[in-house]
């Protein structure tokens, strides 16, 4: 076990030379918790206790009217709200999987491979790194039109395969490899393939766990496919258009204020799910991208 100065650096059971890190982080801790818990709280109020004056932050008597009201604006549009919730799980999943292929396909090819203009189409990818979506969103609905996928839901997935920051960090990350391995795994007959999937892929998962973070939190919370690119089949829209268009749809912004909280709760829970599981990994990314 590591000490520094007499004092033990992630000691096994509670050590006493730790409390002055607890008297630091725990108030931090806290702080950084209230949101969670205000979100948390705002989506079990009743409808009096939304707008007390002054406000309140702890509900004093849960309820899930707010949860109930937000299925039923959904039934009275024609369309369940398990539909929005299962439209947004397909499409993130796939996206998920899909956007990692490409990601780690073209982080391997700038690693491993050799071909002409392949430090310019990097290049053209760190170009990419500075593009906000609102500037490209006229290029990406051409694309999408010329396509002819408007109103699928490869509409939601085909703008989300290219994610720049993936393939830049994965590229950094992988570039850590040493090449003897790499010079192993040929002269032990792998081709470019198995290399890819046996000895790479294994070697950079925190970092792959990183950008389906990315990608997880960009898809989930995604309300401009389901704007520009849904126009006829809206039983093919998203939860987050959904959510957006609550109070639009009941005209009153009182009487939609408690199913916003209820539904920004459900939005909010899965993102602070998958970080809890992956944070680690997130974590041991950070630490070492920038690490030749």
């Amino acid at each position: 076990m590591a000490s520094f100065h007499g004092t033990m650096i992630n000691p096994q059971r509670f050590s006493r030379t730790q409390i002055k890190f607890y008297i630091i982080v725990l108030p931090i801790v806290l702080v950084m918790s209230l949101p969670i818990l205000f979100i948390i709280n705002h989506a079990f109020k009743p409808f009096d206790e939304l707008f007390n004056y002054p406000p309140t932050f702890f509900v004093q008597r849960p309820t899930l009217d707010n949860f109930i009201n937000l299925g039923k604006l959904a039934a009275q549009s024609g369309i369940p709200f398990s539909r929005y919730l299962f439209n947004s799980l397909f499409v993130t999943a796939l996206s998920i999987i899909l956007t990692l292929m490409v990601s780690t396909f073209a982080a391997f090819s700038f690693t491993f491979t050799e071909y002409r203009f392949k430090n310019v189409i990097f290049k053209f990818n760190q170009i990419a790194l500075m593009f906000v979506p609102i500037a490209v969103a006229i290029p990406r609905y051409l694309i999408i039109a010329n396509m002819q996928i408007i109103d699928t839901y490869l509409a939601h997935i085909v703008p989300m395969l290219a994610v720049p920051v993936g393939i830049f960090l994965l590229r950094q990350f992988m570039s850590q490899i040493p090449n003897e391995l790499i010079d192993a795994a040929k002269v032990d007959g792998a081709n470019l393939f198995q290399i890819y999937w046996r000895v790479v892929v294994p070697l950079v998962m925190p970092a792959i766990a990183t950008v389906g973070i990315l990608i997880f939190q960009s898809v989930w919370n995604n309300i401009d496919t389901s704007s520009l690119y849904i126009n006829n089949a809206e039983t093919l829209r998203t939860l987050p258009f959904f959510v957006q268009s609550i109070i639009q749809n009941t005209g009153n912004v009182v009487a939609g204020t408690g199913m916003s909280a209820a539904s920004s709760l459900i939005m909010f829970v899965p993102n602070l799910v998958i970080f809890i599981l992956l944070q680690g990994k997130v974590l041991n990314t950070m630490a070492h991208s920038g690490i030749k």
